[in-house]
C-alpha cells in the first residue's frame, strides 16, 4: 500500500486546467500560489489545492481548499492516514473521512470559481442557481455531513418553488456533479432522480409553412428566417 501522498494546485496554463506541483521553499514551507509548470516555477492565484494518493492502482485526488498553509497540513495528517493504517481496504473506496473540515459554502465558492473558468457564462450561471438552491433547503454546514435525507430535501425544494420537472432534473444533475466533485458519491438512489417526459418537437408540413410565410410581414419574415 502507497503511505505517501502529494500536494499540488489545479491551475489554468497556456494548455489548459492542469494540476501542478507545488514549489516548498528551503525551510520546508510552500510557497503560496507558487507552482512547477513545464519545468518553470510561475505565479498562480487562481485555483484550489489537492491532495493525491494512490490506493492500489487507483489514483485519489481530495481538493483542499485555496490556503496554502491548510493544504500543507491537511496532506501530512493525510499521510498520518495511510502510514497509521493497518487494514489497506480502509481507504479502498471512499475519500468521506477526509472531508470533515471542509464546509459546504467554501466547496461551493471553489468549485463555482473553477467552472468560471473553463465553462461558459451560462453554464456557470445554472450551477451557481442550483448550488444555491442547494444550501437554501440544506441546514448542514459541512460536506461529509449531507445524506440521502437532504438530497430528498432539495428535490422538495425545487418542487416547492413549482418549477418544471426539466428544471428540477437539470438542477439536481448539477448538484450531483458538484459532490461527485468533491469525493461524494452513490448518495441518491435510481429512484431518487427527478423525472421529466422528453416533449416531440412539433413539425409542420410545407402548406403549412407556405400559409404562414405569407401571412409575415417583412420584419417578421426577417425573423422566422433567422430562427
Amino acid at each position: 500500500m502507497n503511505r505517501e501522498a502529494s500536494l499540488s494546485k489545479r491551475v489554468l496554463t497556456s494548455k489548459g486546467l492542469r494540476y501542478c506541483p507545488v514549489v516548498t521553499s528551503k525551510n520546508g514551507r510552500i510557497k503560496p500560489d507558487t507552482v512547477i509548470v513545464d519545468g518553470q516555477e510561475e505565479q498562480h492565484p487562481e485555483g484550489a489545492y489537492y491532495i493525491s494518493w494512490y490506493v492500489g492502482r487507483k489514483l485519489m485526488r481530495l481538493s483542499v481548499g485555496k490556503d496554502a498553509a491548510d493544504a500543507s497540513a491537511r496532506r501530512l495528517s493525510k499521510e498520518a492516514d495511510l502510514r497509521g493504517s493497518c487494514d489497506s481496504n480502509d481507504d479502498s473506496n471512499d475519500a468521506r473521512p477526509t472531508l470533515n473540515k471542509i464546509r459546504i459554502v467554501d466547496a461551493i465558492d471553489e468549485y463555482l470559481s473553477e467552472t468560471k473558468m473553463t465553462r461558459t457564462s451560462a453554464t456557470h450561471s445554472a450551477y451557481e442557481l442550483a448550488l444555491r438552491n442547494f444550501t437554501d433547503s440544506c441546514s448542514k454546514t459541512l460536506l461529509h455531513e449531507i445524506t440521502r435525507a437532504d438530497l430528498l430535501g432539495y428535490i422538495k425544494h425545487l418542487r416547492d418553488q413549482k418549477l418544471s420537472d426539466r428544471t428540477c432534473h437539470n438542477r439536481f444533475e448539477h448538484l450531483m456533479t458538484f459532490l461527485k466533485a468533491n469525493g461524494i458519491e452513490k448518495l441518491a438512489k435510481k429512484r431518487d432522480w427527478p423525472k421529466f417526459v422528453q416533449q416531440e418537437p412539433e413539425s409542420y408540413e410545407n402548406d403549412d409553412l407556405e400559409k404562414f410565410f405569407a401571412a409575415c410581414d417583412e420584419e417578421e419574415k426577417v425573423f422566422s428566417n433567422s430562427i
